[in-house]
């Protein structure tokens, strides 16, 4: 051993090339030379340390026994520190690792030797040893197992609990976490089962045969439960549940596993409206009036001409390409023009919580644009449908569009002015009672500008009365982004969702599709999206949007689901048994053209939005989280704020310490640390 080893103090463990060397402290001192600690069986290096000499204050400040350990007064620990760097005590010593010859074991034990004085490991260092190593493998199995694709997987199946949970006994040895569903999540799914079980009787005993095993209605509950199913897995992609879903419904369909034709369809289209109810008051409420005053330009600059734009494109190609009449093809343009918030809403919270485009209020800014863009795209459609599937004379189709958009404004309004009143804002009730009156106005102007023929009429009043309802509530203390009205409408959406998208899915029967149709209508679509894309991202001048921000609103707005999945089959559904072959057809063509553009656009939306928003997006430090009623924290308009580009560059952070930067100033001369300063 170096001869600088002797210097040694009592209580040090010679830095940390001292592998297996024992403490002075520890050893026999009987004459035996016997230790009870754990010696391990690898080679051992021996330790020189180069002596310094000691501070000169180091007995007035601290009397370390171990100079090797004392701090370096030249560099401050943390930001938090207090104390002054002058009375800590002289610099580190450095160590020295000498790689030494190997010492010869026997059979008894290895003969080592520490300060000169030999020692010998006992047998029961032996086992003690293979013990250790025994217990480290098993730790480095369960991290292995923590770090393993299985775990990451579960785990991410997993929500976390906001409040303590009870579970019986033993259960984490019989059901470990996350493998497996805690007792909370079994127990949720076990009473949503029994829920299910006891309501499927009632049904029995009320309808009969329907609702029995092989009966339409025990198939739709079927249906309905499989896509929620299939929109969980399809979920832990980071892909929408919507995608799921539809597929669950073409698996049930072209597997003979269901049947919702014949007088059944008569319930499958009233399911479809109120679903539709639901997505339209839902745009409603996600708009809120003060911040739409200031950014209405931009709103409906983005929202309407690209709209416009797509709508004539779908036209134009589907009537020279797919042979369909004019009325036809722009009834299927005002279908596919219309952006689907439940693609763009998931991907554009993950953007959002992680602080992309947060500071240009754009995630916000893409959900209003997509809400008014819907309204718009069912108030169209209704207008040319009622058109279309009308005897009337050419006065009555003169007078869709303006008592459609007067009439559809007229009642929401004043269903609107009335939820200001009804019922008192101080009612205990008021949270239920303002959603079901919300939701029946709804159904009300959907059902009844379809009795009376102005079937456009009915969305825009649904729409604005979400709005005008969310105007007053909100001067009454509510917010756009705490109200518990639009929660109550989540869950809703939450039930309606599966049944939509698996009855949308149900009417694909891929045997029967006309391999044409489906190619030109997957260009007619693909070339309608790019255009929009490059007329969109051409028209956002004079938003303080640069390049990339520009792209990337165009991007998000190519994603077709909710609407397209609601009116997509209402043309085959209003056909009566008069329709000739050719109004069969065309109605066939733009169902299929409307399903396309689900399966195409979808998933390919929520991918370009999720992997080109971290390209395109500028990140703040500091997202804004958002906390309250609205648990999936959905952008909001109230939120947008176009500002300068210049302006979010530099971020507000925690000011920095003066004394530390003073001590990081004052140490750049010091040269950095290397290995071969090191072993000097």
């Amino acid at each position: 051993m170096n001869e600088n080893s002797e210097n040694l103090p009592n209580g040090s463990s010679g830095g940390t090339g001292n592998v297996g060397i024992p403490n002075v402290n520890d050893l026999n001192t009987n004459g035996t030379n016997k230790n009870t600690i754990v010696i391990d069986n690898q080679p051992k290096r021996r330790v020189s340390i180069i002596s310094d000499p000691a501070h000169e204050g180091r007995s007035s400040v601290g009397a370390y026994d171990n100079p090797a350990y004392e701090q370096n007064p030249r560099r401050k620990i943390s930001q938090t520190s207090v104390h002054s760097h002058t009375e800590i005590g002289p610099v580190r010593r450095k160590s020295i690792l000498v790689n030494a010859g190997h010492d010869k074991e026997s059979d008894d034990g290895s003969l080592h030797s520490y300060d000169n004085r030999p020692y010998r490991s006992s047998a029961l260092d032996t086992l003690n040893a293979k013990i250790a190593q025994h217990q480290q493998s098993q730790s480095n199995y369960s991290s292995n197992v923590e770090e393993s694709w299985l775990y990451t997987f579960c785990l991410k199946c997993r929500g976390e609990e906001t409040t303590p949970s009870w579970e019986p006994p033993h259960w984490q040895k019989l059901f470990p976490y996350p493998l497996c569903p805690s007792f909370r999540q079994f127990a949720r799914i076990l009473v949503l089962i029994l829920i299910g079980v006891l309501l499927w009787i009632t049904a029995f005993v009320i309808i009969g045969d329907s609702a029995a095993p092989g009966g339409q209605l025990f198939s739709l509950v079927v249906l309905a439960v499989a896509a929620n199913f299939g929109g969980y897995l399809i979920s832990l992609t980071t892909l929408p549940r919507l995608i799921g879903m539809l597929l669950v419904g073409i698996l049930f369909q072209n597997v003979g596993w269901t049947n919702l034709e014949g007088d059944f369809s008569i319930v499958t289209a009233h399911l479809r409206k109120f679903a539709l109810t639901i997505i339209l008051i839902r745009a409603g409420l996600e708009m809120e009036p003060e911040a739409f005053k200031k950014v209405y330009k931009t709103i409906l600059k983005l929202g309407i001409i690209p709209w416009i734009v797509e709508c004539i494109i779908i036209g134009v190609t589907s009537h020279f390409f797919l042979d369909l009449p004019w009325v036809w093809a722009f009834l299927l343009g005002s279908i596919i023009a219309a952006v689907s918030p439940a693609v763009v809403v998931p991907c554009l919270f993950r953007l959002r919580t992680k602080g992309y485009g947060v500071a240009k209020g754009i995630p916000t800014l893409i959900i209003a644009v997509a809400g008014i863009d819907d309204a718009l795209s069912v108030a169209v459609f209704g207008i040319i449908s009622s058109v279309m599937f009308s005897d009337r004379g050419l006065g009555y189709q003169i007078s869709q569009a303006p008592v459609c958009i007067i009439g559809g404004l007229a009642f929401g309004v004043v269903w609107g002015y009335i939820a200001r009143f009804f019922p008192e804002k101080g009612d205990p009730y008021v949270v239920p009672m303002r959603t079901i009156m919300l939701f029946a106005g709804g159904l009300v102007a959907i059902y009844g500008s379809e009795e009376i023929g102005y079937e456009g009429a009915g969305p825009l009043a649904a729409v604005f009365a979400a709005f005008v309802s969310n105007l007053f509530w909100c001067k009454q203390g509510w917010e756009v982004e705490d109200n518990p009205v639009s929660t109550a409408f989540e869950i809703f959406w939450m039930i309606f969702e599966p049944i939509l998208f698996g009855i949308t899915g149900s009417t694909v029967k891929i045997n029967e599709l006309d391999p044409d149709i489906v190619s030109v209508g997957v260009g007619c679509i693909i070339g309608a999206a790019v255009l929009r894309i490059l007329c969109t991202a051409g028209i956002a001048f004079g938003d303080r949007l640069n390049v990339k921000e520009k792209f990337f609103v165009a991007l998000s707005w190519m994603s077709k689901a909710t609407v397209q999945a609601a009116l997509g089959p209402v043309a085959l559904k209003n056909l009566d048994a008069n329709a000739t072959e050719s109004e069969k057809h065309y109605a066939y063509v733009v169902q299929t053209i409307a399903v396309l553009s689900i399966v195409l656009t979808a998933p390919l939306g929520a991918i370009l939005i999720s992997v080109s928003g971290t390209k395109l997006l500028t990140k703040t430090r500091q997202p804004q989280i958002t906390e309250g009623w609205r648990r999936s924290h959905r952008p909001s308009i109230r939120d947008i704020s176009i500002i300068d580009e210049e302006e979010e560059r530099e971020d507000p952070e925690i000011p920095e310490d003066k004394e530390t930067a003073d001590n990081t100033q004052t140490n750049t001369h010091i040269p950095p640390f290397t290995l071969s300063s090191y072993n000097k």
